[in-house]
């Protein structure tokens, strides 16, 4: 095996953001791009020697070309043993349990979530570690370092792998698995779910709708939904994975899987439906004439887990981002358990879960998962939604109600301003930065501020902290706004206006929703005098 050792030069912005490295896809496919952070995340975990990695993406553009490169660059740093999808396919919380089955050293997941693929939209590549999580802070600084100091990268010299052929291979002295992307995921589910529950349920005439999006999920619906727990052929739709998408935006959420949520707010409606993104690590639920929200989802999960046996013994506590809504709060007050308020970003609940200080996590961006991988999973989500339905033997809708009943209601929207030119998004959060201090007791727009502050989180199993990571604004009579700065875009800035009002179990829990908000939102945009900071008069997309 010959190692080429290639000369290289640092590139600017190869800084990892909340979910790895994103990029429009010409940037990852330019010469030495994708070889510079490889090799820089090599050495930021101290070489590949000896080391077993896994390797897999979503399947857009560009994805099996790049995990031949990632192939014979661990090669040359010494790998030992990659694991590697059927296809280069491995959806990400799939990743995170191969990772976690196999005891491998990490693994790099090839994906943009649910950004649009194609070779003239996003790519994206993360490193998760041991545990299966994304890396944390202090690794993606080592990485991001590493990226502004490299001066040469190594690869081997050698034929691709064929990855339509399970098996096992060699590439230098490195052994390469193909395995199937689905079986060992699929087991995983079926050893947490009663799919015994969930068959009958199916066999006694319920239906369902589940779109994959064009995306990774596809296959791993069809054989558990379909040919493992009896759902009727057809139930998957765009279950086949397209490196574009199917020119589709694999973002599970009313706008973009307008189609489902057209057919489920007809007469045709099923009893359920649902969909991923473009890992699959995503999920939207929605009941016929209903649309969960991600927060309330949460919440209703966390509530209900115990009716599936790998929770009957209850949930040690529960994690959610802090621009989630607060309505997992309030199950675990009632239920006497933990509740942490961390970043965004999965690879903050890691530390908690491996500390066994919670059981489910989640995210208001459409991600929930629990603990038996470190990643969100949204068909995981699904599967927990199928067996509290199989037991409860209610509706998508009459379990909603009677959480609302039981809990009250946190009205909630996420309010996306896309592609704002950087200087004006700092600009505006820096204003708002500044008049945080002496908001509180002020009355804007009718509405008086109980409290404002910027987020900082202080890890309680690591001690690190992690400052700046949004703004919070408080009012009298439970309302919130929150602004931040995502990290999951790949063009200019987004900001994102989070928005929650809630309403107790005496409160009226039937309004409109952004009727119910309307004056929060009022006072967000007074306070923060948005619309001129950024020369916008509404968002681009209201979920």
């Amino acid at each position: 095996m010959k190692i080429n050792t290639i000369a290289c030069s640092p590139i600017d912005g190869q800084e990892p953001g909340t979910s790895g490295l994103r990029k429009k896809t010409r940037v990852f496919m330019a010469p030495g791009y994708l070889e510079n952070f490889i090799q820089a995340t090599f050495d930021a975990i101290g070489g590949g020697q000896g080391k077993t990695i896994v390797i897999g993406g979503d399947g857009r553009f560009f994805n099996t070309q790049a995990i031949q490169t990632i192939l014979k660059m661990a090669a040359a740093n010494g790998v030992t043993k990659a694991i590697v999808g059927e296809d280069g396919l491995l959806s990400t919380p799939a990743a995170s349990h191969l990772i976690r089955l196999n005891a491998a050293d990490g693994g790099f997941i090839l994906s943009a979530s649910h950004n649009p693929g194609g070779i003239d939209e996003d790519f994206g590549v993360k490193f998760n570690g041991q545990n299966g999580g994304p890396a944390p802070e202090g690794l993606t600084a080592k990485i991001y370092a590493a990226t502004q100091t490299i001066t040469q990268y190594q690869t081997v010299e050698g034929n691709d792998i064929d990855l339509s052929a399970l098996g096992t291979s060699a590439l230098g002295n490195m052994s390469v698995d193909v395995v199937d992307p689905v079986a060992s995921y699929a087991t995983l589910m079926q050893e947490l779910f009663d799919f015994d529950a969930i068959r009958a349920l199916f066999a006694s005439g319920f239906t369902m709708c589940f779109d994959a999006m064009h995306a990774v999920t596809g296959p791993y619906a069809k054989t558990i939904l379909e040919d493992t727990l009896g759902a009727a052929a057809g139930t998957v739709v765009n279950g086949t994975p397209l490196e574009d998408f199917g020119k589709g935006h694999p973002d599970p959420n009313p706008i973009w899987a307008k189609t489902l949520m057209d057919l489920m707010m007809s007469d045709a409606a099923p009893d359920m439906g649902a969909a991923s993104d473009g890992d699959g690590d995503r999920n939207m639920i929605v009941g016929r004439g209903i649309y969960v929200t991600p927060s309330d989802s949460l919440a209703i999960l966390a509530a209900n887990a115990h009716l599936a046996p790998a929770y009957a013994q209850g949930l040690v506590g529960i994690a959610r981002s802090m621009p989630t809504s607060a309505a997992s709060d309030r199950v675990a007050q009632k239920r006497g358990i933990a509740l942490f308020e961390t970043p965004t970003g999965w690879k903050f609940f890691g530390n908690l879960l491996d500390a066994g200080k919670v059981t489910i996590c989640g995210e208001e961006s459409a991600g929930t998962g629990s603990d038996h991988v470190r990643e969100k999973d949204g068909l995981w989500a699904v599967l927990l939604w199928l067996n509290i339905l199989a037991v409860r033997k209610q509706s998508v809708a009459e379990i909603v109600h009677d959480h609302w009943a039981t809990y009250g209601r946190d009205y909630y929207a996420r309010c996306d301003y896309e592609a704002i030119e950087t200087q004006k998004a700092n600009a505006l959060m820096a204003a708002l930065r500044a008049k945080l201090p002496d908001l509180a007791g002020q009355t804007v727009a009718g509405l008086e501020i109980s409290g404002a502050d910027e987020f900082s989180y202080d890890d309680p199993v690591d001690g690190s902290v992690s400052k700046n990571q949004g703004l919070r604004i408080t009012f009298k009579g439970g309302g919130r706004a929150v602004f931040r700065l995502s990290g999951t875009g790949t063009q200019g800035a987004t900001l994102r206006l989070y928005l929650e009002q809630y309403s107790g179990q005496t409160g009226t829990v039937t309004r409109e929703t952004l009727a119910a908000l309307q004056p929060v939102r009022d006072a967000a945009l007074a306070v923060s005098n948005l619309q001129t900071m950024i020369n916008r008069n509404a968002p681009d997309v209201i979920t």
